[in-house]
């Protein structure tokens, strides 16, 4: 019990990171979904493709993969346009929380295009041509008409998402990031306990994960009360 005390703080600050992580990647993703979702709909053929081919990799690439390739790469491009300016540089890279951050909501973002433009494709057209009755442009249909109410049809789906980004977090130690998994694997090697500093961090998770999941019943709850009251 006593190396168990001793690496709380350790692991109070590691899911503190974890925590900003899963923000950070959140909106990156989410704003991934959105832009992603429009060009899907769009009438554009270049935005189209470019939506269309996004979803494609991202969704059929490992996220440990598009992580590592993310971190290292950018590293060798950042390196090679700073040598073109000083070429006595000899390495620069991005820290590993945005490399992370930006993997996964490259990751997410590509499955949350999907729900979004489903969730779009859900809302009543009367809705839509009631809009535009109204003089509304396009611009502003999508965002006071179509997307509140697709939100309310997205978000089961998108806490799925949340679950599925919170998780993909533990995959971020293996580039130098001092989360919770990197924070029970230095554990393990001083206390010589696994078993113990890992189901620690399987508890975080737990406990977050309720958190998240708790919110988004609650925010289901509160777009569909128009539902219930007309029972």
């Amino acid at each position: 019990m006593g190396d168990v005390v001793g690496w709380l703080d350790d692991y109070f600050w590691a899911a503190m990171v974890v925590v900003r992580v899963f923000a950070a990647s959140l909106v990156m993703a989410t704003l991934l979904g959105l832009i992603g979702s429009a060009a899907k709909l769009s009438k554009i053929r270049i935005a189209n493709g470019i939506a269309n081919a996004y979803t494609v990799v991202f969704r059929g690439t490992p996220e440990m993969l598009v992580l590592l390739i993310i971190y290292f790469g950018s590293a060798i491009t950042l390196t090679t346009i700073a040598q073109i300016f000083d070429p006595e540089i000899k390495f620069v890279d991005i820290p590993p929380f945005w490399a992370g951050a930006l993997a996964i909501a490259l990751v997410v973002g590509s499955y949350m295009t999907e729900t979004f433009r489903g969730a779009f494709l859900g809302v009543d057209p009367g809705q839509v041509e009631a809009a535009r009755a109204l003089g509304l442009s396009n611009f502003q249909t999508f965002i006071y008409v179509r997307t509140p109410q697709m939100w309310r049809l997205a978000l089961p789906n998108f806490g799925n998402h949340m679950l599925s980004l919170m998780k993909d977090t533990a995959l971020i130690s293996v580039i130098g990031l001092e989360e919770i998994v990197f924070v029970a694997e230095m554990a393990t090697t001083v206390t010589l306990k696994p078993f113990t500093m890992y189901f620690i961090v399987a508890l975080i998770y737990l406990a977050i994960s309720t958190v998240i999941t708790l919110t988004v019943a609650g925010l289901e709850k509160y777009a569909n009360r128009h539902l219930e009251s007309g029972r």
